[in-house]
């Protein structure tokens, strides 16, 4: 089967997913990278299963994917700590967790971002990988990062990266 007839073998996939903002200094009211998430996921018809604001610390970021893991949740979108300053942990976090990685949602997302904003774009950790079933990934918290990572990258194919975790 190649990629085409897996992607219509997914087309009727339930996806249920959850969002995660890192950051230290964003209210719920101000999370427009965590807003435009669940829009480009409810525009392509996947299911927002739960969306959490939390501080960009190791121990609750690990503690929030462990819980949607055994929840049994699709997908886990992070957004946020993925940097080089000292309070982005978010990758490091992340990175100790996943039992399997996507080199490539990185290689690309920083290659389609250089495009857009130059060398600046070598500050970015964006990962993804999986834990268990339970796929991950982690961008910026910028939302013309998150638009670039989801709109590019994410939302076209995320039914196929799920149809392709369970089947095999």
């Amino acid at each position: 089967m190649g990629t085409k007839s897996h992607q219509q073998s997914a087309a009727d996939l339930v996806v249920r997913c959850a969002i995660i903002t890192c950051s230290d200094t964003r209210t719920v009211e101000t999370d427009t990278s965590g807003a435009y998430i669940r829009s480009a996921l409810e525009e392509n018809g996947y299911q927002v299963a739960a969306y959490e604001l939390i501080k960009d610390e190791p121990a609750q970021i690990r503690g929030m994917l462990e819980n949607y893991v055994k929840e049994g949740i699709d997908v886990v979108l992070i957004n946020g700590g993925t940097g080089i300053a000292r309070r982005d942990t978010t990758y490091d976090a992340v990175a100790s967790m996943l039992e399997k990685t996507l080199p490539g949602f990185g290689e690309i997302f920083r290659m389609l971002s250089y495009d857009e904003i130059g060398a600046a774009s070598i500050l970015s950790r964006a990962i993804a990988g999986s834990i268990g079933e339970t796929l991950v990934f982690s961008m910026p918290g910028s939302t013309g990062a998150v638009r670039l990572a989801m709109d590019k990258l994410i939302a076209p194919d995320l039914r196929h990266l799920v149809w392709e975790i369970r089947e095999h």
